[in-house]
């Protein structure tokens, strides 16, 4: 018979916990956490609140670089705006991406880099999904079937646009998606907002960077030049708001041409561009999924969880400000989440800039240009030929 075994001082050492056996990767915070638990390592909700609260605190001093030059750059964007505006209509956003792109040189050090990949990935989809406040469903089902159709019709003309001329140029997936996005949604947001879906590629965000500038350019000329073209073709007010709303890029640039021809042209222009923005979120979605077929094994299907919060929104920015009670109450902290909105889309935009490389701006060649130019000219003859069909 076999003699049990002693378990005393010289049945050698105890096995190490499981938990004990810690990636070196982990945060110190954690580690230390880990390390201070009792003997036997159970695991308990109060080290694991440590453990949580150690790691955020850990991720908080790494980021704190990078984002608080994030929050320079915006800062000095928005202080710069007003004197800017005076020479060119260049938006603080625009004004920010320029400023960072500048100084990439300064936040090329890795100091900086856990700050600005939490502003661009982190911090730029929460404020995509806050976008969700500025829209109420009553708006956009004033509109009517045959105008909502229309520009529906004419956004996914120009999202394909945008893929067939980046296949045809030899360029990324990812780039025809920016570039469709940014033409057929919003400008700038729908662009950032884009991203947050687009597999890494070499260049992306030099991409990025060049959309954002790009179509924003586009707008200011599309402002001047698309009332006098509306007027041409002998359309009338709420035909050459659908004209405005449904083909220029930037919200502001839509509220300036439509405002500066009329009123009710410049009501009709905001309706449906308040649209285009609501379907910012199927957008997303559908170009996610196109990107994940187009580039299986580099693409991940994305967890589009700020894209249902803004959807969310829109809800309650619908159903609440006709509640009497909550109204007010609303009304305050609405204001407050759409100035917080701003300054959250600001940051992130410096941040990309802060990231992207002047020299590889430089390497930007034609066929980027020509691909922005084409989606505007496709989004605008869609729209345009749907108005003079419909009479």
């Amino acid at each position: 018979m076999r003699p049990r075994r002693r378990l005393g001082r010289d049945a050698g050492p105890e096995p190490p916990c499981p938990h004990d056996l810690l990636p070196r990767h982990w945060p110190p915070g954690v580690i230390r956490a880990r390390a201070a638990r009792p003997h036997g390592c159970a695991v308990t909700a109060q080290s694991t609140e440590q453990g949580a609260a150690a790691a955020a605190i850990a991720l908080g001093r790494r980021a704190a670089p990078g984002l608080v030059l994030s929050a320079v750059v915006a800062i000095a964007a928005v202080a710069l705006a007003p004197l800017v505006a005076r020479v060119a209509p260049i938006p603080a956003m625009v004004l920010a991406l320029l400023i960072g792109i500048a100084a990439n040189r300064v936040a090329a050090r890795p100091v900086f880099q856990p700050g600005l990949v939490l502003a661009v990935k982190t911090i730029l989809r929460w404020a995509v999904a806050l976008l969700g406040l500025r829209i109420a469903l009553g708006d956009i089902l004033a509109l009517g079937v045959s105008s909502a159709a229309l520009v529906v019709v004419a956004m996914i003309a120009t999202v394909i646009a945008g893929f067939v001329c980046a296949r045809a140029f030899g360029m990324a997936p990812g780039f025809g998606a920016l570039v469709g996005a940014g033409t057929a949604v919003c400008g700038a947001s729908a662009t950032l907002a884009t991203a947050t879906v687009v597999p890494p590629y070499p260049g992306r965000e030099a991409d990025i960077a060049f959309v954002v500038v790009a179509v924003n350019a586009l707008s200011t000329l599309a402002m001047v030049l698309y009332p006098p073209l509306a007027a041409w073709l002998g359309f009338d007010a709420h035909a050459t708001g659908i004209l405005l709303g449904g083909t220029i890029h930037d919200v502001a640039q839509v509220v300036g041409a439509g405002y500066a021809v009329s009123e009710p042209v410049g009501n009709t222009a905001v309706i449906v561009k308040l649209f285009r923005v609501f379907l910012l979120l199927p957008m997303i979605l559908a170009i996610g999924w196109w990107l994940v077929k187009a580039t299986p094994g580099t693409a991940r299907a994305p967890v589009p969880v700020f894209a249902l919060v803004f959807l969310a929104l829109c809800v309650v920015n619908t159903i609440v400000p006709g509640v009497d009670a909550l109204a007010p109450i609303y009304a305050v902290a609405k204001d407050l989440l759409v100035s917080l909105t701003n300054a959250m889309l600001l940051l992130a935009i410096a941040a990309l800039g802060l990231g992207t490389s002047l020299a590889a701006m430089r390497m930007l060649g034609w066929r980027h240009l020509v691909t922005v130019c084409v989606t505007t000219v496709v989004i605008l003859a869609v729209v345009t030929a749907g108005l003079v069909a419909i009479g």
